[in-house]
């Protein structure tokens, strides 16, 4: 079915574990909860000062490299081509990452802190300062930080595997510190870790759009939200981003992505326009202020001294769950960065959507806080009683034109996880490929690219399959934990990429040979070496 690219000891074991994970919470889904909150629990308690340091630090590292002679560093080379324009590569980055999740939680996220904001900074909830809270920790969230997590292990593996040659696993982020060590077989087990947190948290993601979609159909044509409507969402999903695979990254992703984009600016402006605009304003400039005056506090808030929740829940959840998807996401962002300079990685991958995310933020999250004081907690009971994807559609309904948009948007997020799930089974496919090199390098036969894209459809049907079962028989709340599970190995592989960073401006790029290499990446005898250390 895959032909002979495909490499079994990163395949088998996370696929084998997902349907082991699935069947044992079919067959017993209160102790398999008991086991996995537990667990859960533990990892949050025991490492979320270390989720803390390593979240702040990737955000440091990142802007000492831009700053280095690095900077100046042109991934695959001096004569490097593009594989993507800037608009392009920015969209790309912004509708792969945080914006899928943003759409949704930019409105439900700020409810909860405003209502429960955490006790041990003595804010009454439902209070103006609650509220500067709740908009100050949405930009904490979901700007620079998480995507300075995406960024680093991204660049690392963009300058590895263009500049040197390197093959597509995640061995490829510990060059700079241990050379190839890690490449070949003692790498596999990297990949098959990172590849099971991934798709733990694809499911989980797919299942809790399923189910968003789903209530919005039936906002709208009553079709309910049962397991039937959830299936049939799901199919969607998975059969349109299979088309797209079809189609290719430029043709597929790249165009979906730049529909996205442009709908996430059309409805930003849509709201500023005809909302409450001059409090949008005041608030997201106040809240801003906040964030930034307080970035090293908020960062490393764990709630240690007062035994407070509230940051294992929220904050070292986020940094947690960004970091289980982190590394091979990374693959996909560095694959795609060919022929831009590391500032301009950095500009793209890391600043513009971040600035961005802050300005939706700004505009979603202010009016929904605004419209929730407003109404004595109206939009907050909307939340207790429907859920988080209900927000936004009651928020609309304050709009004008509050059906035909939120119609739109109902489309435009359903195109969101198409893309979203394109891109990332996209790199599982190619982690789970031997002949990754040959196909970034043009010499990927057709038998092995159909193999991929079999690979590709069938990672893609089972993260369906297993969000369906899910959501409409066990409930998400498992596989949710899994994927948080997944956040520890996920944590020391981003540690590492994050010291190769360091360890990389240190020592410069003459002496690791990554200046004027544009061929490298490229060699016929390079790969020939990659397929050689996959069969041995």
């Amino acid at each position: 079915m895959f032909g002979a690219s495909v490499r079994p000891l990163v395949f088998w074991p996370p696929f084998i574990l997902l349907f082991a994970s699935v069947l044992a919470s079919l067959i017993d889904l209160d102790s398999f909860l008991a086991v996995t909150t537990n667990l859960n629990n533990q990892v949050l308690s025991k490492f979320g000062w270390l989720f803390s340091i390593t979240a702040l630090s990737m955000v440091v590292a990142c802007l000492i490299a831009y700053l280095s002679p690095l900077g100046r560093t042109r991934i695959g080379g001096e004569n490097a081509t593009r594989l993507l324009s800037p608009w392009r590569w920015f969209s790309i980055t912004l509708c792969t990452t945080l914006a899928v999740g943003i759409m949704f939680w930019s409105t439900a996220e700020p409810l909860y802190h405003l209502h429960s904001p955490p006790t041990s900074l003595d804010i009454a909830a439902n209070s103006p300062e609650a509220a500067r809270f709740a908009l100050s920790t949405m930009f904490l969230h979901w700007s620079f930080t998480p995507y300075a997590i995406y960024t680093v292990p991204a660049l690392i593996f963009a300058l590895m595997h263009y500049n040197l040659g390197k093959p597509f696993s995640l061995g490829t982020l510990f060059v700079p510190l241990l050379g190839d060590r890690l490449i070949g077989r003692k790498g596999r087990a990297l990949d098959a870790l990172a590849l099971f947190a991934l798709v733990c948290g694809m499911a989980s993601s797919l299942g809790t759009g399923a189910m968003t979609l789903a209530g919005g159909i039936d906002r709208f044509l009553g079709t309910g939200s049962g397991p039937l409507m959830l299936g049939i969402v799901t199919l969607a999903i998975v059969l349109c981003f299979t088309a797209s695979a079809a189609s290719g990254l430029q043709k597929g992703i790249a165009r979906l992505s730049a529909i996205n984009a442009k709908a996430f600016f059309a409805f930003l402006i849509f709201v500023f326009a005809f909302g409450p605009t001059l409090t949008i304003l005041g608030y997201g400039t106040e809240a801003a202020g906040e964030y930034f005056t307080n970035f090293m506090s908020k960062n490393l808030f764990t709630g240690a001294f007062d035994n407070d929740p509230w940051p294992q829940s929220w904050t070292i959840f986020y940094w947690a769950n960004w970091m289980a998807w982190a590394p091979i996401s990374a693959l996909f962002l560095g694959k795609i960065s060919r022929g831009y300079t590391v500032r301009q990685f950095m500009l793209i991958n890391m600043v513009a959507p971040s600035l961005f995310s802050i300005i939706y933020v700004a505009v979603f999250s202010s009016t929904t806080l605004k419209l929730d004081m407003d109404t004595a907690g109206a939009l907050n009971m909307i939340l207790s009683e429907a859920g988080a994807g209900s927000v936004i559609y009651a928020l609309f309904d304050e709009l004008p034109m509050s059906s035909l948009v939120g119609g739109i948007f109902l489309v435009i997020a359903f195109l969101s996880f198409v893309t979203a799930a394109d891109s990332n089974t996209d790199a599982i496919s190619q982690l789970c490929s031997s002949d990754s090199q040959a196909a970034l390098a043009g010499n990927e036969s057709e038998e092995r690219s159909k193999g991929r894209l079999m690979m590709k459809i069938v990672w893609g049907s089972t993260i369906g399959a297993v969000a369906w079962i899910m959501t409409s028989f066990v409930g998400i709340d498992g596989i949710k934990m899994l994927s948080n599970l997944g956040g520890v190995p996920a944590l020391f592989i981003v540690i590492g990429a994050t010291a190769s960073l360091i360890r990389l401006v240190s020592i410069g790029t003459a002496k690791i040979g990554l200046e004027h290499t544009p061929s490298r990446s490229y060699s016929a005898e390079a790969h020939q070496r990659w397929q050689s250390s996959q069969s041995s």
